[in-house]
């Protein structure tokens, strides 16, 4: 397989971005750039750690994540699975990036920049839902914001229901479990699921 290693090689390739992908970067949240992050209530969290890279997925009720000011925003943590992966990166290494996706939008935004896992308790009580708070908040201090060109998620035609995928006809959370651990219990795992779920939520 033929492959790149220089990023020469890729210039040559690729050629020169154009005005519009590098006048859109910008180091604060522009009143645009606020009005779309506001829209948004799913976020891919990325970080990077000693064991290696994480992608986690972080959605909430109205925004994915609260606006503290031009420089900083503020994500709950609340309830999952107890791996803390993106947690453990980012008290290991500052270093995320997050993509907000909305719902109707072919427009992206993403943020590179730092964060800290707070457990201020004034912060994480100013988090409150249904009398429920996080453990703790990831707090981002943004180095740079763009939005994304919206061809991916045209290509993906992502939001046409016509081309929504059955869930029935996929694998449910117990067949995946079963495939990793033969003898895991997959049928009451999803059978118990929804309600787990529903109680759990924050």
């Amino acid at each position: 397989m033929k492959t790149i290693r220089t990023v020469e090689e890729l210039l040559a390739r690729y050629g020169e971005p154009g005005e519009a992908s590098l006048v859109k970067v910008t180091s604060v949240l522009t009143p645009a750039y606020r009005r779309m992050i506001e829209a948004s209530p799913f976020v891919a969290l990325a970080t990077v750690g000693e064991d290696g890279l994480d992608c986690s997925p972080r959605g909430d009720a109205g925004g994915a994540v609260r606006i503290e000011d031009e420089r900083h925003l503020a994500l709950p943590d609340w309830r999952g699975n107890n791996r803390i992966d993106s947690l453990r990166n980012i008290v290991r290494d500052p270093r995320v990036a997050l993509m907000f996706l909305i719902p109707g939008s072919n427009s992206v935004v993403r943020v590179n920049g730092t964060a800290v896992v707070s457990v201020d308790e004034a912060l994480i009580d100013s988090f409150d839902m249904e009398g429920k708070h996080p453990r703790s908040v990831v707090v981002v201090t943004i180095g740079e914001v763009y939005f994304q060109c919206a061809r991916a998620v045209m290509r993906a035609d992502l939001w046409n229901v016509d081309r929504f995928i059955d869930p029935k006809s996929l694998p449910t959370p117990g067949d995946m479990l079963h495939a990793a651990k033969a003898d895991f219990d997959k049928d009451t795992y999803d059978r118990e699921w929804p309600t787990r779920a529903a109680r759990t939520m924050w």
